[in-house]
This record gives C-alpha cells, structure tokens and sequence, in this order.
C-alpha cells in the first residue's frame, strides 16, 4: 500500500527539495510555492498531492497528469487546514472591552455563513468545501494524537448548560487537573458548561489548588455562556494563568454554533458535520470516557459509546465512569437501564462505574489498562 507523507510547513518543502531532483508520494498542504526556495523550479513532481497550494504558474506546467491539485474554494473559512484551531484563531477579533466584537470573530463568521447556507446546505460548492474542511479537521486532529498513547486520551462528556458555580462543575475541573497531571489528554465536545470545567482543568494542571479556586471565583462573574462575561472572564483567567505546558483538545461543531466553544481547549477540532464530530470524539477516548451531568446530547454519546464498547469495535472496550449517583439512578437513570442491559446479557464487554468521589473517577481511569 502506497502512503503519502504530509508536507505542512514551507520549511519542510524547502528540506525535502534541497539535493532532492525527484518527489513523489508527497500531500503538500496549504503551502505558497512562491516562498519555497527556487530549487524547486528543477524538482519533477510524481504522484503528489497540492491541497491548497499557492502555486505558480510556471510551476503549474511542469506538473504531469500523475499529480492531484485541490485548489482552495472561494469560501470565507479555510478548506485546507492543515493545522488545528485554538482560541486565538477561532477568536481573533475579540475585544473583551467590546461585546460586540465576537460578531467579528472568524467563528462567528463562519457560523453565519453556516446557518445563511443552510444547516443541511444544498449548494454543491458549499457541502464540497464542508466536507474539505471537515477532511481538514481530521487529519490535523489524527496528527496530534499520533504523538500521544491512544491510551491516555480521555473524554470528558456531560451538559452544555451547567453553570459555572455548580458542585459538578468544580468536580470536573479537579478530575480533569488530576488526569492532566498524570498524563492523561482530557477531549471534549468544546463547548461551555461541563466541557469547559473539563478543559478549566487541564489548563489549570501544575499549579496550586489555591489558584484553581480563584479562577474559578473569576470565571463565576458569569455562570452561564449567555452573557458576555463569560468569554470575557474565561480571557482573564488565561492571561493570569498562562498554560505553556499541559494539552487538551477541544472538539466542538457549528450546528451547535450557539454554544460558544470554549478558549481554555489549547487545540480545537471544530467541524460542520455534527455525526463525524460525535463518532471522532467517542472513537478516540481508548482511555475511558468520564460521563457527568447532561442531558439529550449526553444520552446520545452514552449509548453510542455502550455500543463501540460492546461490539469491540475498536479493539478493546474502556471504562464508562459515571459521576453523580443520584443523576445516573435517580433523575436521569441512564446506568440503571446499563446494569440491568448487562445482566441480562443485551450489553457485554461494558467497564461500569458510578460514585460522587472524584477520587473513584480519577482512579477508575488511571487503573485501566487496555
């Protein structure tokens, strides 16, 4: 089977040119030709991939029918990705002494882009440049986590709505810091509530409890995505407590593009397609998924994981640590339904636990092993 190897940097072309006359097997992604070292002029490309390439016209004809040019679409977000978001390109207009500027913001542009084109698009030229980027998201997603044990990613699911000053949402946050700190990459949805606590977390990993409480004193200025505080304050926090160490991994949607994704995810995989998202996000989590208080949304990625788990579908089942008795078994018992599926033999293979201690929780995932 044939591989082609990701070229993503004009530094990486200008390495592979030098004493290098003929190229082939190479996806040269998002690259200006026009900053590639003239080298290239005498290269004979073969069998390589130009995804979003800038390049110029005198290169275009010495390339033969062997090659493949995807040419960037006249849209107003990127196609061709070739690396993952974070806070600062999905909000780079954002003033925080200016509400009005996250309409400015390349994810609110997009957003609207999103839903004037429609959430189901008709437009060819629309769901083609979706899919590209979605395409985009994956493969830049996959290429982070090639640098990490599939083992030790860990999701965090549960409620977009729960608010900041909630017991759970401090719960998360320390189970999230912990994991961190054990080495652990904590993934979620992206978006606010439960999955913010999660990415509070492992931004706050290595420092002192004590700081942790004072962010979240800041962060309560808003309890809820509703108001305009909340990104405000989740900007003032990062600024005091810069994270130059720790990871995590954000992975949001614009169908759901109301929810604002949260800026403490240091990378975001954010997508179009809302059932790639949701298959990413419980595919990856071989560490385990960690399911807090949620609601529809929740429900949904609980079976869907029970499901990858009892089929083996990917190689081995991972732990379901449920946080919240009295939410699991009482309110919304979703783990009472699991118990008696496994008893009764409907479900195999599920790894089924449930406390109110974050200390079970941080244990059940830092015990499992594949």
């Amino acid at each position: 089977m044939r591989y082609y190897s990701e070229i993503e940097t004009v530094e990486q072309a200008r390495d592979l040119i030098k004493g290098n006359n003929k190229i082939s097997l190479c996806a040269f992604q998002s690259i200006d030709f026009n900053k590639v070292l003239t080298e290239w002029y005498f290269v004979e490309f073969t069998d390589c991939l130009f995804i979003g390439c800038k390049l110029p016209s005198y290169m275009l004809t010495r390339l033969d029918n062997s090659n493949t040019i995807l040419s960037a679409m006249n849209v107003p977000y990127q196609t061709f990705r070739s690396c993952l978001y974070n806070a600062a390109s999905l909000y780079d207009a954002y003033n925080p002494d200016d509400d009005a500027s996250i309409g400015m913001c390349y994810d609110s542009k997009v957003y609207q882009r999103f839903l004037a084109t429609g959430k189901r698009a008709n437009d060819i030229n629309e769901t083609l440049a979706r899919t590209l980027h979605d395409h985009s998201m994956s493969d830049a997603m996959h290429d982070f986590l090639s640098n990490y044990r599939e083992e030790d990613i860990v999701a965090v699911m549960g409620g977009h709505a729960l608010l900041r000053n909630d017991k759970h949402y401090r719960d998360i946050v320390y189970i999230a810091k912990a994991l961190t700190e054990r080495g652990k990459i904590i993934v979620t949805g992206g978006g606010p509530g439960a999955m913010e606590a999660a990415h509070v977390g492992a931004w706050m990993a290595g420092r002192d409890n004590s700081e942790v409480e004072q962010a979240l004193t800041t962060l309560q200025a808003s309890t809820s995505f509703n108001s305009p505080l909340w990104l405000k304050s989740a900007f003032e926090v990062m600024g005091r407590y810069p994270q130059e160490k720790y990871v995590s991994l954000g992975i949001p949607t614009w169908l759901y593009g109301h929810e604002p994704a949260t800026p403490f995810a240091t990378l975001i995989a954010k997508y179009f397609d809302n059932a790639l998202r949701e298959d990413h996000l419980l595919t990856i989590a071989k560490g385990g998924v960690i399911y807090t208080p949620g609601s529809a949304g929740t429900m949904q990625e609980i079976f869907q994981d029970a499901a990858q788990n009892h089929y083996i579908s990917f190689g081995y089942a991972s732990p379901m640590a449920f946080l919240g008795t009295d939410y699991w078994t009482q309110q919304l018992p979703a783990y009472s339904l699991l118990q008696n599926m496994v008893k009764t033999g409907r479900y195999k293979n599920l790894l089924l636990s449930l406390s109110d201690n974050i200390d079970d929780i941080i244990n059940t995932i830092m015990d499992f092993k594949p």
